[in-house]
């Protein structure tokens, strides 16, 4: 076998090991690198414009998960009487999406984040505002607060993948919940971990340890043709 096909064999292995995990091993840790990891495979993901326009918050105090516990009902093991993913996971993130006031075209923060973090001179700057610009206002239509915010969630969904896909290949499992109240997350981000609502929203959660046992029967998918068109 090549490398390359032992590379092949090792994403396909863990694609099909990877499973939304509902309850994890709670006496079982993640090893601080191996979360790190984790991490950086967001922090090294695509996004549209390169903008990143997401933050993410990582929950390990016990006392900070059980804010979220009564309407958080994809996480809270009210499907299968435990304490869900919220009481048992090594690691507990929620992905916060940037809204209007930091993504519309020309924002300050913006401005700043092209300068700062991009590090381009001035006149790609400009270039980068008049395309964006044209992005949101033309070709996409992206232009109230709400679709704004709901197009940063499209790109922390990429980062979310790819640390899915990358705890996979250590052997790590994951789950991506998307079962909360909108509003109550909200509330309870500003109220105990001072997260500026008109900054950020919620826009996913997950998950992530090892899981107690596991699912009771392999993966349904489509066939490739199912999926797939050539042309």
């Amino acid at each position: 076998m090549t490398n390359i096909e032992s590379l092949q064999q090792q994403i396909l292995d863990a694609s099909n090991m990877r499973h939304a995990t509902k309850v994890f091993d709670d006496s079982k840790v993640i090893a601080e690198a191996q979360f790190t990891t984790i991490l950086e495979a967001a922090r090294l993901s695509p996004s549209s414009f390169g903008f990143e326009p997401y933050q993410l918050l990582v929950v390990q105090s016990p006392q900070k998960r059980e804010l979220f516990r009564d309407f958080t009902w994809g996480a809270n093991g009210a499907f299968n009487d435990t304490s869900g993913q919220l009481g048992t996971a090594s690691h507990f993130v929620i992905f916060l999406a940037h809204t209007q006031v930091n993504m519309q075209h020309n924002s300050d923060y913006l401005q700043t984040f092209l300068k700062d973090v991009k590090q381009l001179p001035d006149d790609v700057i400009a270039f980068f505002n008049q395309a964006y610009q044209k992005f949101q206002e033309h070709d996409f239509k992206v232009t109230t607060d709400r679709q704004i915010t709901d197009w940063c969630g499209k790109q922390a969904y990429i980062a979310l993948a790819n640390m899915m896909t990358t705890a996979a290949l250590m052997g790590i499992d994951s789950c991506p919940i998307e079962g909360f109240e909108q509003d109550k997350t909200i509330a309870v981000l500003e109220e105990h971990f001072a997260i500026d609502p008109a900054l950020y929203k919620p826009a996913v959660m997950a998950a992530f340890g090892y899981r107690v046992q596991d699912p009771p029967r392999g993966k349904t998918r489509r066939t490739m043709a199912q999926l797939v068109s050539w042309y």
